[in-house]
């Protein structure tokens, strides 16, 4: 089957937002509008809450918030979504007396109603306009749901796979985070504001919460100025160089410095250096959770503290709807602070066009039409191919093979439909998910047997299904077991100390092997996972992480040759839990270098496992085989002024058409302060047919070759460079160099 591309993608590729400053008609309006509110009235736009029981039965919360709502003392409301319940509440807000209306947001992650693969797996893609894809149909169902504002892109580096959260971001590595976040960013807003087919994005969390120590969630981070500029901070600044209309905030301590209540970081750089135009919203009630921290007093004090530090919103703490009216009379909160907020907050609103049309995002007739487009669950189907990750292919296993009649699918999450839309979805909906097997079912037809046997639970320790499936694999020509992680193993609050696959699925696998029969593994997950005997021993391995709503059809797609997988790891995965933090940019020379296998006596290596990661940085196989060759470097040498071209052939010797991620690394051998020994500073996705051939440009420049010192100066040093051209981080194909002229 051949799914085109997404008729509308070309359609979202405009430039940037404008700059607040550059609207003075709207700054016009806000300045007169300040000029009318009250007090209470300007503290109310800083208060969102959550609205689940708006639209549920009577209750004291229920009423006390419509109260608030009327009155004029809530800004925004999450978690109330649909048009109806929208248009509801948004009446409710235009009774207050000035009638400004509500923004209203929610976590729409990966997908509204129909969910993508998780933000880690689109990543795996390196394609940056199916990233952006995914986004734009994401904000264009939420948006026809009168949704204004969705808590996503989170653009924080992952380096610790033990940390739930690594599935809702873009990996390890700080370009390719960067540019992902960029195109997130635009993928959700459109060309600017007010389209009735975005939302209003948001970057999160502002800022190193994929540090958090021990990869335990809302935990502290302590890390250098030099690492938090040079590897946490640039997604960021990609995303607001997008226009990105929020940012949130973190949980987690930064040096000791709830990010919450941090001015370095929202008031030095982002809303100093960065001229940042948008606001800043807190996250569930980390305004509050400063006191526990042992940061602020209470929640006077932390309401003090956060807005002095330029938080703007808060969201579900009430520390400024109870306490920052009276902070402002005593003179302990400045009110140009607060007018500062409430200007940022009602800027969006005027932006979206809230202030002319309060309803425009509240269309029945747009809502029916857009969530029930086919054209999204194609989308869906076309990113979770491009998604998924080929492991291992021995002796070419895969594509399914004509002659393999009979096809044993087994494993606990064979039959599973929840399970592969992940975490964070806005709603469940197990009616629009096609699992693995009947996706193969479909595919393959009446003329291939399936074979089906459960075998074990993800977690647990029974074996009992053991007997029925390999009573299946031994009546079948070749297996497909499906292993991982259910869907709420990853994600927000789900840290894990042990990666392993859980349970007994391991086991399982082995039991499989001993038929002797070809044993093809599917991987589902939302985090890099151990499981060595399945690496050593599976004849092909396939990481379809959760591929969302559509995966079952995507992965019977890839698994029958239909489509050609050429994923890409964007985050290591390691051997064992011991390695972490085991980044490839996180990886040094040191003074005691590993030289060559073995040398490992007073190196700086272990005694019990090699240094090397399971699958790296940049991994993934195909289908068919690319050959690099014909390097050349326009010139040796070039000033801080001038560009240098690295340039490559890059060709498809295999039999089948596929795409190739081409990846340009570089090394700084000798500077200031030790840089590590690859990093990420381009890459290309190219689609070649059989025999095909491309000259593939990279462009070097002084920024690519540079970085920041110990005294925070973004420098590149004089000296020589190594150029490193590859399929991997680790599987580099070209080496070349070139120097840096004082």
């Amino acid at each position: 089957m051949t799914i085109n591309h997404f008729p509308l993608l070309g359609l979202f590729l405009g430039a940037p937002l404008l700059a607040a400053a550059q609207q003075p008609a709207t700054e016009q309006r806000i300045t007169t509008l300040l000029q009318q509110m009250t007090l209470a009235e300007k503290v109310g736009q800083l208060n969102q809450y959550s609205g689940r029981e708006l639209t549920g039965p009577a209750s004291a919360r229920k009423d006390n918030q419509l109260n608030a709502i009327r009155s004029g003392q809530v800004g925004s409301m999450l978690n109330v979504r649909g048009v109806q319940d929208t248009r509801a509440i948004q009446a409710e807000a235009l009774k207050s007396r000035l009638r400004i209306p509500l923004l209203f947001s929610l976590d729409v992650i990966h997908g509204y109603k129909t969910i993508f693969p998780i933000p880690l797996a689109e990543a795996a893609s390196w394609d940056l306009a199916a990233i952006r894809l995914g986004a734009h149909v994401a904000a264009r169902e939420a948006a026809a749901a009168g949704i204004h504002w969705t808590f996503a892109p989170m653009v924080d580096v992952g380096r610790d796979p033990r940390w739930g959260r690594v599935m809702e971001g873009a990996g390890e590595d700080t370009y390719l985070g960067a540019q992902i976040a960029r195109a997130r960013v635009l993928g959700f807003q459109g060309e600017k504001l007010g389209g009735t087919d975005a939302v209003m994005a948001c970057a999160k969390h502002f800022a190193a919460y994929g540090a958090a120590l021990a990869g335990r969630d809302y935990n502290a981070v302590d890390m250098s100025s030099q690492q938090l500029w040079e590897t946490y901070l640039p997604p960021f600044r990609a995303a607001a160089d997008a226009g990105v209309a929020t940012f949130m905030n973190s949980f987690n301590t930064l040096n000791g410095v709830p990010a919450t209540g941090n001015r370095y970081l929202q008031r030095d750089v982002l809303k100093g250096q960065w001229q940042y135009p948008g606001f800043v919203v807190s996250d569930w009630g980390s305004i509050g959770e400063m006191v526990p921290w042992g940061y602020a007093a209470d929640k006077a004090d932390a309401a003090q503290k956060a807005l002095a530090a330029g938080s703007d919103m808060d969201m579900e703490s009430d520390a400024y709807h109870n306490h920052l009216a009276q902070l402002v009379q005593e003179g302990k909160a400045d009110v140009a602070l607060l007018d500062e907020a409430v200007r940022r907050i009602l800027r969006k609103k005027f932006e979206l066009g809230l202030f002319d049309d309060p309803y425009k995002f509240s269309n029945e007739k747009r809502e029916k039409q857009v969530l029930n487009d086919p054209q999204n669950r194609l989308a869906a189907r076309q990113v979770a191919r491009k998604a998924m990750v080929l492991l291992k292919n021995d002796h070419q296993t895969l594509p399914l093979r004509r002659e393999w009649r009979r096809l044993a699918v087994i494993g606990p999450l064979a039959k599973s439909k929840r399970d592969l839309d992940g975490s964070w979805v806005p709603e469940a909906d197990t009616t629009l998910i096609t699992s693995i097997y009947d996706g193969l079912a479909q595919r393959l037809g009446p003329q291939t047997q399936l074979r089906y046997a459960k075998g074990c639970e993800v977690l647990g320790e029974s074996r009992t299904g053991f007997a029925q499936a390999v009573a299946a694999a031994q009546s079948a020509d070749a297996v497909v077991i499906t292993v991982g992680e259910t869907w709420d193993m990853s994600g927000e609050a789900k840290s894990r100390t042990d990666i392993g696959l859980p349970g007994v699925q391991e086991e399982l696998f082995a039991a499989l092997k001993a038929t002797g029969k070809p044993i093809i593994v599917v991987v589902l997950g939302g985090r890099p996972l151990i499981f060595n005997t399945i690496a050593d021993q599976a004849d092909a391995i396939l990481l379809a992480w959760w591929p969302g709503a559509e995966g079952g059809h995507a992965l019977a797609d890839v698994l029958s040759g239909d489509y050609n997988p050429g994923g890409k790891l964007p985050i290591t995965f390691p051997r064992a839990v011991g390695q972490i933090p085991i980044a490839y940019n996180q990886q040094y020379s040191t003074g005691r270098p590993v030289t060559k296998p073995g040398d490992t006596r007073y190196k700086s290596a272990y005694i019990d496992a090699p240094n090397t990661p399971r699958y790296a940085f940049g991994y993934g196989l195909s289908y068919t085989t690319f050959t690099y060759s014909d390097l050349s470097i326009s010139r040796p040498q070039l000033t801080a002024a001038e560009t240098v071209q690295v340039q490559f052939t890059l060709t498809n010797t295999g039999p089948v058409a596929g795409e190739e991620v081409a990846q340009l690394y570089l090394r700084d051998p000798v500077a200031s302060t030790v840089r590590p020994l690859k990093e990420l500073k381009d890459f290309q996705k190219v689609a070649l047919k059989p025999g095909e051939r491309k000259t593939i440009t990279f462009t070097l420049d002084k920024d690519k070759l540079s970085f920041y010192n110990q005294q925070l100066a973004w420098v590149a040093e004089p000296g020589e460079f190594q150029l490193m051209v590859g399929s991997a981080s680790d599987d580099i194909r070209l080496r070349g160099k070139v120097e840096l002229l004082p």
